[in-house]
């Protein structure tokens, strides 16, 4: 009877908290999509509304003239090219160099793995500093060529870290079973591992996809100025936008109108990648939260 009591009040209970969830959970959807929608409604209004304050959430006298300032600026397509280049070649030279580091260092019986890991670990807190990167990539001669973008960010180490404790939890016994079969731990890695560790590559994949997206520092110093990727594009974009707001009211709305576009154009495409590696980017976030 008491066993009875308890699951009718945790069935009593459960409304109140799928209830409270669900308000949670809304509010927070609300406190996320409210910053873009208005963002948007500023991007699509008129100079005159932004002015006198009566933009929130839906465009107010309808206008493009800040997407026409955006995508009028001098090369912006080549920079939308450079930054794709980046982001997608950035992220598979990414996911290749800490795969190949990964795999072998998450064998215990490897000579050598626990000084590899200190060193590791070391580079993750302590790094030279700007001036010697810069040093290291001119005397390699990178500077002025995508290089400099790509190999200098290959492999991260946190990045690394996460890889080589997912590929240590595998099995054992699947690798086993794969080296009697005759592969090779090139084939291992290529044909069972990665398969397997999908939720991982996933979720370290996204993460270095977004990093390249929105770098715009390290092309600041290494390229040149026909190189830039779209983000330092738009910096120099809401840059001059915010010099000339220094005149009239109309030039000031102009302003803050392209800085919203330039918010949008920046992050839209990151926003549609997303939700199709979602699934997979919720699982490589959980892994090993939950035991047994």
């Amino acid at each position: 009877m008491k066993k009875t009591g308890v699951s009718k009040g945790i069935r009593r209970r459960e409304p109140v908290l799928d209830c409270l969830t669900a308000l949670v959970m809304t509010l927070c959807v609300i406190c996320s999509v409210t910053p873009f929608l208005y963002v948007f409604a500023m991007s699509f209004s008129s100079g005159a509304a932004i002015t006198n304050s009566h933009v929130f959430l839906w465009p107010v006298g309808f206008n493009t003239e800040a997407y026409r300032t955006v995508l009028a600026y001098p090369h912006f397509f080549r920079a939308y090219g450079y930054t794709l280049l980046f982001a997608f070649g950035g992220t598979l030279i990414s996911l290749v160099m800490t795969s190949l580091l990964a795999y072998p260092l998450s064998k215990t019986w490897l000579r050598g793995r626990k000084t590899v890991m200190r060193m590791v670990v070391f580079s993750m807190f302590f790094s030279g500093g700007m001036i010697p990167n810069y040093l290291l990539v001119s005397g390699l001669h990178l500077t002025g060529t995508v290089w400099a973008i790509l190999i200098p960010f290959a492999v991260n180490q946190f990045y690394l870290i996460i890889l080589i404790s997912f590929f240590s939890a595998l099995p054992s016994e699947i690798e086993e079973a794969a080296t009697i079969d005759g592969l090779d731990y090139f084939g291992i890695l290529l044909r069972i591992v990665l398969p397997l560790s999908k939720p991982a590559l996933t979720t370290i994949g996204l993460y270095t996809f977004v990093f390249f997206w929105n770098n715009w520092f390290y092309p600041l110093i290494y390229l040149k100025s026909s190189q830039y990727p779209v983000m330092l594009l738009l910096r120099n974009i809401v840059n001059g936008s915010a010099s000339a707001s220094e005149g009239t009211a109309r030039n000031a709305a102009l302003s803050i109108a392209v800085k919203s576009a330039v918010i949008l154009v920046s992050s839209l495409p990151v926003l549609l990648i997303y939700p199709f590696f979602q699934k997979s980017f919720v699982r490589g976030m959980t892994l090993g939260a939950v035991k047994g």
